[in-house]
């Protein structure tokens, strides 16, 4: 069987420029979801915990969002996450209470679920084994790219407003209808490039209907162990979104200078995706995973030994560094492993296991915050690091055939995971 080819151009059209669009407009509105809780009549604990139903609507979804990828075909499924994330943002737009949003805000969530699965899936059924970590890195910075622009923009389109018509008026509800834009921009993206041969194939091939029950069950050895690394790089991923913040007002930061160390750091996050997916697809997955794991989680450690705006900022721009050489890189492991028949649902399963793990990462920091030892619940995560580092390097090569050069070899491959002719 002749391996499917994706070009970059049509990686790009198809699923890189789709993405980019897509995560700005969820970025822009992500700020402002506690500032329109208020406004619709809900308190601070309210607010947060709305915040906290994007997440976990990304959680409930990833089961689901599976079983759909894999009966509607990977591009159908990114249409019709598009159409419903149109309809749940002009919902959020016309919000009559805080419940009517919240339950929008969630719906984004779980439909986030389906269209963050769709791109993988896709890329990994039409990308080359020997050029999937490239594919999929760049999929990861696209993700974070996107986050990065999308504050900026809902920020912009509230000052522009308010400069251009009465001060003091309520412009908020623009934010969503400038996400809905961008979503019917990435539907349009997504509508007029044509799939190619193989995924139209795989959305109609797949006669076979795995459950998810029996996936874990035949994989349950690998979701014990490797399954467990991917519950804990989720959590300290979230560090940089709730320890920075938290830490900078304990030692006396005032709000700007937080937001200017958290933005830096967010930019060098954003920056380092392709020559990471070089490496894993040149080297092996464990070239990059380890590297990032050790950089990321030995960086947190430091956070509570931080006492001014200097030593936070240095030790914020390596969290960046180390999180940004690691991106994509739980996708690119999930695509190696995932079995052609039932593919997305394994890689919905792997999607659980790590956004579980982003919506434990704050709660750990929070146990530490409400016992007055905000250090104990950083210190945590950064030793999650440590250990998700560890079981990487002692359990990848059992699973994936392109952990290293070596495995690689094994399995009958050039050192690069070309298939020999």
């Amino acid at each position: 069987m002749v391996e499917p080819v994706l070009t970059f151009k049509k990686q790009f059209t198809s699923v890189f420029l789709p993405t980019m669009i897509f995560e700005t407009g969820i970025g822009s509105i992500t700020p402002m979801i506690p500032l329109s809780v208020l406004k619709l009549g809900g308190n601070a604990a309210v607010a947060a915990l709305v915040v906290a139903l994007l997440s976990i609507g990304q959680v409930v979804g990833d089961i689901p969002a599976g079983h759909l990828a894999q009966r509607l075909g990977d591009r159908a499924a990114m249409l019709y996450g598009a159409g419903v994330s149109l309809i749940l943002l002009i919902l959020c737009a016309l919000a009559p209470n805080w419940f009517v949003f919240a339950l929008a805000i969630f719906g984004l969530g779980a439909v986030n679920a389906l269209f963050v699965l769709a791109r993988q899936a896709y890329l990994t059924e039409v990308t080359p084994a020997a050029r999937r970590s490239i594919a999929l890195s760049t999929l990861g910075g696209m993700q974070r790219i996107g986050s990065l622009i999308g504050p900026f923009l809902g920020g912009a389109t509230l000052s522009v407003l308010g400069v251009w018509f009465l001060k003091g008026a309520d412009f908020l509800p623009a934010v969503y209808w400038l996400a809905a834009l961008l979503v019917v921009v990435t539907g349009l993206s997504v509508y007029l490039v044509k799939e190619l041969p193989s995924g139209e194939k795989r959305a109609h091939a797949s006669s076979d209907r795995v459950r998810t029950r029996d996936l874990l069950k035949k994989n349950a050895r690998m979701f014990m162990t490797l399954g467990v690394a991917i519950v804990l790089v989720g959590a300290v991923r979230q560090t940089s979104n709730v320890a920075l913040p938290l830490w900078a007002a304990h030692i006396g930061l005032s709000a700007p200078i937080t937001s200017y160390i958290y933005g830096f750091s967010g930019l060098l996050d954003a920056a380092f995706f392709y020559p990471a997916g070089r490496v894993m697809d040149r080297f092996g997955r464990l070239w990059v995973a380890i590297p990032s794991l050790l950089i990321l989680g030995g960086s947190i450690l430091f956070i509570p030994l931080t006492n001014g705006m200097g030593t936070l900022a240095l030790v914020a721009l390596v969290m960046g560094f180390g999180n940004a050489i690691g991106a994509g890189m739980i996708m690119t492991i999930s695509a190696d492993m995932a079995p052609e028949n039932g593919r997305a649902q394994f890689l919905a399963t792997c999607r659980l296991f790590g956004d579980a793990g982003s919506a434990a990462g704050p709660m750990l920091i929070a146990g530490g915050a409400a016992v007055s030892f905000l250090a104990a619940g950083i210190w945590l995560l950064g030793g999650c690091g440590l250990v998700a580092a560890s079981i990487m390097g002692a359990t990848l090569e059992k699973y994936s055939v392109h952990a290293n050069q070596r495995t690689r070899l094994k399995h009958g491959l050039t050192k690069e995971g070309r298939k020999l002719t």
